[in-house]
């Protein structure tokens, strides 16, 4: 008991945890008490239990287990952070509890899964509950079996997700355990209560007695559907419903929820998909294409297999589906047309929606395919055609549909109208808007009255079913022809009509089951053949959306296409018959006067006139019904008729025609009698009036589409221009007072064409007037027809459309007259105006359109599929042609959308781009019909915009946009295909997909519910890992949200992981806040078919309608910022002022920068560039800054009143830090309003705007916001222009902005813009321009002089000589700058300078020396830190390499290591920058994806434990190029560390292949950068005695390696340029002579590896670059005099070598460059000159290469003397000459290596005395001293061909000595061929190496020592073994020597010229390392200081111990 009242004290949450079961089971106890009692769900104590919980169902005593249990359910029930431990909790219960004997234990646990369920985390329970039927344990499974029937029973299949338990249920039923099974058949019998028959195909493959029990107890279930229970906390009002339903025995719900719960589950979605594509037959495509048609039908029946699959994986299924439809349409076996069909049918049914694409190209060859009479074949027809139609929408079939519709044969009538009437069916209201049903009823209306008594029947049905969705009130407008007999049996049929929907409910089954009971149905009806009516071809396309496209031009009811409705009296008068003279005298006696009719033809014309009066009052009194309008007009035409001289008679005449007109049921029959002579009388002065009223009244009446095509073509066919112009007048005048609607516009325009060409003005006048008016309803699309007009033309046209921008056409004010019948219908009618005037109605449906079909044939499209490309393209530019030339087409374009599909995923881009191109003239020619073409066609043009190459992105997104103009987002945002683009893990695709939908989105009023399939792919790419698609899903996200909505969105993240869903929810919370609001509705117009909108149909939130892309912009700037004043509705007018202006300024738009900079790109807005802005340029200004600034903000910027601009400007300024944000979003229309300013006299505002700038920039350098280029380009050279100005203090502020622009602006990039400024006219500005550019040279060196230091100099130069003092004195000052930089070098940079500007120049340097301190090391850190300006420097980072001044490297390394005199100021320290770094490491601005600060450290500070490399290659993700600048700069690093950890890295990259890619294009710079190194360790390192020679052999070594990697991969060697080669091999056997590494340990390995890598060098670069840089080198060398005798004989060592491969490389070298070489150095050694020098080898050099180049081209070689000028007196074309001609007397008795190749087979039919003389020849050239190792490698070579020669006989006589010399000599050559090492001994004497290597004999070999040279082969060393000509001291320092070269050679560049190509990369680097340092020091001032003179010694070593114990 002691222990029981030790843990009886304990807290109740220390019990539940006790060890001691009997203290756990009493802290249970309490805590379930405890839980009862808490009435607070959300109470702190529950906190307390989270973690104890899964203890409490887990505890191992099952007493306590079973009181746990009790208190969980209790904290489960009433906690509100009970939901935290589901998973946990519930998997404890699975594993723990259901393998429990107690049944209690089973039950709590079971209540416990069902009360997580209830508190809405049903998922989270039946995960860990399908895991559990896993278990081994069968106590488990049935428990969990029987959890998740319990809970579907309770919650319903919409809170139990069925899919995945459908999906584990076969597996239980095959479980040996009979307990399993047994609960499985429950579990199956309660699942099919609520999906009914979706649960079937899962099952259907268990065992057979298994499913015959199950089918028995399904039989036994209600057919009432099951319902809800239990509900979810959310749920509590269905709860209460329920229960009130309950209490009610309330049954009026019971039909929805039957209705809901057949919709809930889709059979389909519980199915998985199956893969057939892969599974089909590799010989199918073949056998269905045999001639036997057994061999097809074994095709289709593989096929047919794979097909009966339920669910089919998405692919691409296009090849199966043609090959079928091939089957379908041209095989003669029915029964196979039979089997394809079912397999199109089962492929539809597997695909669903994914089979829309393919849908249109079937659905024409099956309606074709009902001529089959077969009842087997239509069935299966039938039921294909029925299976597709789920996949598509009935709109997308119109087309095909209307075009059968009026075929021949009455079956495909009969089966087409069956097939509407199966469709209409599956429709709902919303899915027949009248624009669909209005041309399908008008063709129904004409099979109504077929001839076919099946085509009749067929025609009620589809009518009396369409009644029946739509309603009678919808249909009947369109049945107003019809007589009552035939509306009856419509009504009749329409009473019959069941919908599958009913059946559905009742016996459980999917949309699967229920399409083919009405498709077996069909063929009893289907007895009778069919006739059909649709309109003319031409006016189906506009019919099958638009309603009043429909009337067919001549004498056609303007009904019968679905115009408004008319009486039967109306197609009376259209069918009118002509009457003869003599019965409409009859009809006319009976209701004129009988005088009337005698006077008509009076000969007196006051008679005449009399019998008009009298005809007019009876016309007048006439009643409608009884006017014979036909005979009247005819009385009227009676001689004189329109003949009529007398004006008055005439005038009256006109006027009666009118009446009649407006007052009888006038037809087109009488019209036509009348409008001749109305037409011819349209001109007259003065009845033309007269005349224009008759045909406006004939107009109402017989509607204004037919008068007027009818009244322009008889216009056109006479020759009078005053009718033709009248005619066009009135037409443009009835076409306002009419409007535009049923015009057929191409009926006319070729007269309008013709009257554009008349000579007479008038006529040209009236036609361009009419098409301006025109252009008011039609819009651009007008314009396409006058493209072929002459421009002058064009011009006139262009200038009326220009009017008439902008305006609205006016309402009409006239309409074709109605019926009294028809005008009892106004309701109906109401209906239809709505329609036609609001957006059903667009123009561009009312153009006549081509069928282009016929032109596109399989060769035309075989073309555009060919292999080659070349053919290909030659196949698009035909379609492009044919589209081009039909101007508008239909939909109907063939086989054209798959060919065109297959090349926009071409490998040749240009024809993507073409293909893409052709896709936008689609969309423009095609219009609305567009719309078909989506699925097949659109979605691939979404795919390119994944491709790589931004160039065919571009081109993607406009042809989508091209397409959305026509179609809307509707047709793309329906289906899953948008959600598959999303899904591909592309991240160009997604970031542009996204923008787009960004873009789209917010302009919608609805969108289809699709759109949530995209959700889980916008998930996905919020934590993409491209951080532009982050972005852009970022900016999408609130544009979802306003169509789905938060609730929805945030459902959905349900799926996500628990780590991804907290990141989404947060972003959601973010978007939600600033998600856009709908667009409201466009304000209705009265006008029908208004161009506005047709145009534009999307309106702005005001109501307005925006016609141009800017204004579009801004109804989404406007969205998206909801909380701004620019996007508020309008009622904010009547806000007060000062409320007003309390919300932003500035609103931040989602990438509107960006697309303004694309915009301007594109060229589609003015590009910012002016002297003086022009009034377009602020107006465009205007518009782009509405979307981004708040109302009043932008009136107040752009007011008359200066005062109010001042004022804006201030609050601006008070704004700036609290809007910074938006401030920068639109940074770039900141800076434009200001330039604007800028061109203001007033000074005040002036200055305002300058203090702002001062401000702007202060915060952009503290948001490290950087300028980009566009907004540069558009605000520096407009602030240049006021640094002339005359006001100091303007200039003063405008220097200082200058200044602070540098921090926000790379100052390199700035430089050109103030070189542009010196050429102004203004003295001011001159001035002012070059003392900046001389401030930006002092603060960052010469690496900011733009293109080049040496251009830019010669430039600044020239203002020396200015008229202006204070120009000349800064261009002094600014030369005097570069001097303190870069030394005496400014003198070679500025170029020539008349004698007065030099001595003025050289006068200002002597005077600024004399000012400079004499000792810099203690120069002040203020004065150091005034020429560190720093710049952007990520802009600076990507900027592309400028070229640089040879002289200099980096400003960051001028003073290192000053204490030695010969080290140039690149390798110098900057001592006072390291003094004043307090840090320890030198951290750079984080603006690219790696860390590149550490890059500088080891330049800036020469200690190893502080050294860091760049970055590992292998972490490079961005800026490759970039990244390997910094590292090649480390290269020629003063640190020795430092450069062998660079080119440890490089030459890691270089090692591997698939890497070493990279270094393309920066060889040039990885070798100067190591020759400077060389050059270093020469000048520095060797000499002093504190750099550990160990560390300098490591350094030597890593050079060669990498070198040696480098010129072992050919294609990277190749790339070294011959300036750098020259400076390489320089540098390479300067150091094989230097004595100094032979000392040094391990010294001689160097001098091997450097010998190698000469020989890698010579074999493996390019070998014209290296013969040009050899032949220079050498000219050099032997031109200095300070140059080693030695260098030059090694020089011409690698000469003779590359000399002796001549015939190998011969085809490879360029000539003329060579040639050219030989030539310079002849010049500058002339033949005198070479014999004066001490030795005559560079003589005989030449000479044989001269030889061996005219041998193996023969008198070829005359043709490659190109690129010498003045050829005549070169010395080399003599000499050439000489040789050749020699050469060619000795051809019979010479060879050389080159014509023994080309000439093999002549050789080896040499006579033996030819063969003599060959080797008598070589062997006097082995015994001659010059020609020696020429003639032993001519005997190697000729023994490798004719190896059976016998050489004894010329062997035979000559010493041993000799024999023994001539074979050593061939085995030393068979060695260095077989690439066999040529140094073996290590105690190697330099030179040697080389002399051996390169096998050459220098000097005079007397017979004497022939032996010791024999020795000296044999150890394959050197030739002697004397003293270097050289030693170190002698070496000439490097940089003279370099200038020297320079100056004696201009036609070859050296590395150090190269520099100006090459240096500002890695100059790059140490700018950046400056800004930093300056970022931190602060700010400095801009003065000048000069540089400082050479350090004293002791002073820097005192330094350098200062800061490393700083370090320290």
């Amino acid at each position: 008991m002691g222990d029981d009242s030790e843990w009886m004290k304990l807290p109740i949450d220390q019990k539940c945890e006790h060890k001691v079961w009997k203290a756990r089971l009493n802290g249970y106890e309490e805590a379930l008490k405890l839980f009862q009692k808490i009435e607070d769900e959300k109470s702190p104590e529950w906190g307390k239990y989270l973690g104890l919980i899964k203890k409490f169902v887990t505890d191992s005593n099952a007493v306590a287990q079973l009181k746990g249990l009790e208190a969980a359910l209790a904290f489960i029930e009433n906690a509100h952070v009970a939901g935290k431990t589901t998973g946990e909790v519930v998997s404890g219960v699975v594993t723990k509890v259901f393998n429990q004997p107690k049944a209690r234990a089973k039950e709590l646990g079971m209540d416990i899964c069902l009360m997580y369920i209830e508190i809405e985390k049903s998922e989270v329970v039946q995960d860990e509950l399908l895991k559990g039927l896993d278990n081994k344990n069968p106590k488990i499974v049935v428990a969990c079996i029987e959890t998740l029937r319990k809970a579907l029973s309770e919650f319903g299949s919409k809170i139990v997700t069925l899919k995945p338990v459908v999906k584990v249920l076969p597996k239980q039923f095959e479980s040996r355990e009979k307990a399993v099974r047994d609960e499985s058949k429950l579990l199956a019998v309660e699942i099919y209560k609520w999906i009914r028959d979706a649960l079937r195909p899962p099952l259907q493959n268990i065992n057979s007695v298994q499913l015959k029990e199950l089918e028995e107890e399904w039989v036994k279930l209600p057919p009432s559907p099951p319902k809800q229970t239990r509900f979810l906390r959310s749920q509590q009002d269905l709860k209460a419903k329920f229960e009130q339903q309950q209490a009610q025995g309330g049954e009026q719900s019971d039909g929805d929820e039957e209705e809901e719960t057949a919709v809930a589950v889709d059979p389909y979605d519980l199915l998985e998909p199956v893969e057939i594509l892969s599974k089909i037959p590799k010989d199918f495509y073949d056998k269905i294409e045999a001639k036997k048609w057994q061999e097809r039908k074994e095709a289709l029946e593989a096929v047919e297999a794979l097909t009966k699959n339920p669910k089919l994986e998405n692919g691409d299924y296009g090849d199966l589906v043609r090959a079928l439809k091939k089957v379908v349409g041209k095989d003669a076996n029915v029964m196979l047309v039979s089997m394809a069909a079912k397999c199109l049918a089962e492929l539809a049914s597997g695909l669903r929606k994914k089979f829309g694409t393919y849908a249109g190209q079937v659905v024409p060859t099956i309606l074709e395919k009902f001529k089959e009479k077969k009842p087997q074949v239509v069935q299966s027809l039938q039921e294909a055609i029925d299976a597709i139609f789920l996949t598509t929408t009935l709109q997308n079939l119109s087309e095909d549909i209307l075009g059968v519709m009026d075929n021949k044969n009455p079956s495909i009538k009969q089966q087409a109208s069956l097939f509407l009437a199966r469709s209409f069916r599956h429709c709902t209201q919303a899915m027949l808007p009248k624009s669909v049903l209005k041309p399908f009823c008008a063709a129904l209306i004409k099979q109504v009255n077929d001839s076919a008594l099946e085509v009749r029947d067929a025609a009620f049905e589809a009518l009396g079913t369409a009644m029946k969705v739509v309603g009678e009130k919808a249909v009947n407008p369109f049945l107003a022809d019809l007589d009552k007999l035939k509306l009856d049996k419509i009504k009749e049929c329409a009473d019959k009509v069941e919908f599958p929907g009913a059946k559905k409910g009742a016996a459980g089954g999917g949309l699967a089951a229920g399409d083919k009971k009405p498709a077996a149905k069909a063929p009893p009806a289907a007895e009778a053949p069919p006739k059909s009516s649709a309109p003319p071809k031409k006016s189906q396309t506009a019919s099958a959306s638009k309603p009043s496209a429909g009337p067919a031009k001549k004498g056609k009811p303007a009904s019968a296409a679905g115009g408004k409705a008319k009486k039967t009296s109306d197609s009376k008068e259209i069918t009118e018959a002509e009457i003869s003279p003599e019965v409409c005298e009859e009809l006319a006696a009976a209701v004129l006067p009988a005088s009337c009719l005698q006077l008509l033809d009076s000969g007196n014309w006051k008679e005449r006139l009399a019998s008009m009066e009298e005809f007019q009052r009876a016309v007048e009194t006439m009643d409608k019904a009884a006017m014979p309008c036909q005979a009247l007009v005819r009385m009227l035409a009676k001689k004189p008729g329109w003949k009529e001289t007398n004006f008055q008679v005439m005038q009256m005449k006109l006027h009666i025609v009118a009446l009649v007109a407006q007052r009888g049921q006038f037809s087109k029959t009488s019209a036509s009698v009348v409008l001749d002579g109305l037409v011819d009388k349209i001109g007259d002065v003065k009845c033309g009036g007269n005349a224009k009223s008759a045909l406006t009244a004939i107009g109402e009446t017989c509607s204004l589409p037919w008068t007027a095509e009818q009244v322009v073509s008889l216009a056109f066919a006479q020759k009078n221009p005053k009718n033709q112009a009248e005619t066009l007048n009135w037409l443009a005048n009835a076409m306002k007072e009419f409007g535009f609607a049923g015009i057929n516009v191409k009926g006319f325009i070729n007269n309008v064409k013709t009257a554009l060409g008349a000579t007479n003005p008038a006529v040209r006048t009236a036609a361009i007037t009419l098409l301006g008016v025109m252009y008011l309803y039609m819009g651009q699309p007008l314009r396409m027809f006058f493209e072929d007009e002459k421009p002058a033309l064009l011009a006139q046209i262009d200038a009326e459309f220009e009017k008439m921008q902008g305006q609205s056409p006016p309402a009409p004010i006239r309409s074709t007259k109605k019926t009294a019948a028809a005008a009892e219908e106004d309701g109906d009618e109401g209906g239809e105006q709505d329609e036609d005037g609001g957006a059903g109605q667009d123009i561009m449906d009312l153009l006549p359109r081509t069928d282009i079909s016929d032109k596109i044939t399989s060769d035309l499209v075989s073309k555009i599929g060919d292999k080659n490309w070349k053919i290909r393209k030659e196949g698009l530019d035909e379609a492009a042609a044919i589209i081009s030339e039909a101007k508008f087409i239909t939909p109907n374009i063939g086989e054209l959308p798959l060919a065109l599909k297959g090349r926009l995923t071409d490998s040749n881009k240009i024809l993507v781009q073409q293909t893409l191109s052709i896709l936008q003239q689609l969309a423009t020619a095609m219009g609305p019909g567009l719309k078909q073409h989506v699925k097949a066609l659109g979605f691939p043009v979404i795919t390119v915009l994944g491709d790589s190459k931004v160039n065919l992105r571009t081109a993607a997104m406009a042809t989508l946009q091209a397409w959305v103009e026509q179609t809307g987002m509707k047709d793309w945002l329906e289906g899953e295909d948008l959600s598959e683009e999303l899904k591909r893990e592309n991240p160009f695709l997604r970031q542009e997909v996204l923008g787009w939908l960004a873009e789209k989105l917010p302009t919608l009023r609805s969108v289809p519910g699709d759109l949530m399939v995209c959700v889980p792919q916008l998930f996905t790419c919020l934590e993409d890992r491209n951080a532009d698609v982050r972005k852009k899903a970022q900016d999408a996200l609130p544009t979802f949200m306003m169509h789905l909505g938060y609730d929805k969105m945030n459902k959905a993240t349900g799926k996500l992981k628990p780590a991804s869903k907290d990141q989404v929810v947060a972003m959601l919370e973010k978007a939600r806040a600033v998600m856009p609001d709908k667009p409201a509705a466009p304000a209705k117009t009265g006008g029908k078919g208004s161009a506005e909108q047709s145009r534009a149909p999307s309106a702005s939130r005001n109501g307005e309608d925006f016609t141009d892309k800017p204004e579009a912009k801004k109804v989404r700037g406007g969205g998206a910022a909801k909380k701004g004043p620019a996007g508020k509705k309008p009622a904010t007018k009547g806000l007060k002022d000062d409320e007003d202006k309390s919300g932003p300024i500035f609103v931040l738009v989602p990438n509107a920068k960006e697309q303004r900079i694309k915009e301007e790109k594109q060229l589609k807005i003015l590009k910012w560039n002016f002297i003086t802005p022009r009034d377009e340029y602020v107006e465009q200004l205007k518009t782009q800054m509405a979307t981004c600034f708040a109302k009043w903000l932008l009136d107040e910027v752009f007011h008359v009143d200066f005062q109010r601009q001042v004022k804006a400007i201030g609050v601006m300024i008070e704004r700036l830090n609290s809007e910074s944000e938006a401030t920068i979003s639109c940074l770039d229309l900141i800076l434009k309003w200001i330039t604007l300013r800028f061109f203001e006299t007033n000074t005040t505002i002036l200055m305002k705007v300058l203090e702002y700038l001062k401000l702007l920039f202060t915060m952009l350098n503290r948001e490290n916001y950087h300028l980009t280029e566009y907004e540069a380009n558009s605000f520096v050279p407009y602030l240049i222009l006021k640094v002339g100005e005359s006001k100091d203090v303007v200039r003063k502020d405008v220097r200082v902005i200058l200044g602070m622009l540098c921090k926000v602006y790379p100052a390199s990039k700035l430089f050109p813009f103030l070189m542009d400024g010196t050429k102004s006219k203004n003295s001011k500005q001159r001035a002012e321009c070059l003392e900046e550019l001389g401030c930006l040279i002092e603060g960052y060196g010469m690496n900011v002089c733009q293109p080049t230091p040496a251009k830019s100099l010669k430039e600044i130069a020239v203002h020396i000589g200015d008229r202006d003092t204070s120009v000349r004195n800064a261009a002094l000052n600014t030369v005097v700058a570069v001097y303190n930089v870069c030394g005496d070098q400014v003198y070679k940079l500025i170029g020539n300078l008349s004698e007065k500007d030099m001595s003025m120049l050289e006068e200002r340097i002597k005077r600024s020396a004399k000012k400079t301190p004499a000792a810099p090391a203690k120069q002040s850190t203020a004065e150091k830190t005034q020429r560190e300006q720093p710049t952007n420097p990520n802009a600076t980072f990507l900027r592309k390499p400028a070229q640089e001044d040879p002289g200099k490297l980096n400003q960051s390394r001028q003073n290192a290591h000053s204490d030695h005199p010969s080290i140039p100021k690149e390798f110098q320290l900057d001592l006072d920058m390291i003094e004043q770094d307090q840090r320890s490491v030198c951290e750079l601005p984080d603006l690219v994806q790696h860390q590149l600060d550490e890059l500088l450290e080891p330049v800036m500070i020469p200690e190893p434990k502080i050294r860091s490399i760049s970055p590992h290659f292998d972490d490079l993700h961005s800026s490759t190029a970039s990244t390997i600048n910094f590292v090649i700069s480390q290269v020629a690093s003063g640190d020795i560390g430092t450069s062998i950890q660079a080119l440890a890295q490089i030459d890691e990259v270089l090692r591997q292949e698939d890497k070493a890619d990279v270094m393309s294009g920066h060889i040039d710079q990885l070798l100067i950068a190591t020759i400077m190194q060389l050059r270093l360790i020469n000048s520095t390192h060797l000499a002093d005695d504190r750099v550990d020679k160990k560390d300098l052999i490591k350094l030597y070594s890593c050079i060669m390696g990498n070198m040696m990697s480098l010129f072992s991969m050919e294609t990277l060697a190749r790339e070294a340029s011959i300036g750098v080669l020259k400076d390489l091999m320089h540098s390479l056997i300067t150091l094989m002579l230097d004595s100094r590494v032979e000392d040094v340990e391990d010294g001689t390995q160097v001098i091997r590896s450097v010998n190698l890598l000469v020989i890698r060098v010579l074999e493996h670069s390019d070998q014209t670059n290296i013969f040009s840089a050899l032949l220079v080198l050498l000219q050099d060398t032997l031109v200095s005099n300070a140059g080693s005798l030695k260098v030059s004989e090694l020089v011409m060592k690698c000469l003779w070598r590359m000399i002796r491969f001549l015939p190998e490389n011969i085809n490879s070298l360029n000539l003329d460059r060579i040639l050219l070489d030989v030539h310079n150095f002849m010049k500058v050694f002339p033949k005198e000159k070479l014999k004066q020098l001490k030795t005559d080898v560079p003589h005989r050099t030449l000479k044989t290469l001269c030889h061996t180049l005219c041998k193996l081209t023969g008198v070829k070689i005359l043709d490659h003397l190109t690129m010498i000028e003045n050829r005549n007196e070169s010395e080399l074309e003599a000499y050439l000459r000489r040789v050749v001609k020699h050469s060619g007397n000795l051809s019979g008795t010479k060879s050389d290596r080159g014509n023994e190749k080309s000439a093999h087979g002549t050789d080896e039919r040499m006579s033996k005395a030819k063969v003599s003389d060959i080797l008598s020849e070589i062997f006097k050239k082995i015994g001659s001293k010059e020609n020696t190792k020429e003639g032993l490698t001519e005997l190697y070579e000729y023994k490798q061909k004719y190896s059976d020669a016998d050489l004894e006989p010329f062997l035979r006589n000559t010493s041993q000595f000799f024999q023994s010399y001539v074979e050593r000599g061939l085995r030393v050559i068979e060695s260095e061929r077989e690439g066999k090492p040529r140094i073996q001994s290590s105690s190697v004497i330099p030179q040697h190496n080389v002399e051996s290597s390169l096998s050459s004999s220098n000097e005079d070999l007397k017979p004497a020592v022939y032996y010791e040279r024999l020795k000296i082969l044999r150890q394959r060393q050197g030739l002697e073994n004397t003293t270097r000509a050289l030693s170190s001291e002698d070496e000439p320092p490097q940089r003279p020597a370099i200038s020297s070269l320079l100056s004696s050679k201009p036609s070859v560049a050296s590395s150090t010229d190269m520099l100006h190509s090459k240096l500002s990369q890695l100059k790059e680097s140490r700018e950046l390392y400056q800004q930093e340092h300056n970022a931190r020091s602060g700010s400095p001032t801009r003065t000048r200081a000069a540089s400082p003179a050479t350090a004293n010694l002791d002073d820097l070593k005192k330094r350098l111990e200062r800061i490393k114990s700083k370090r320290q």
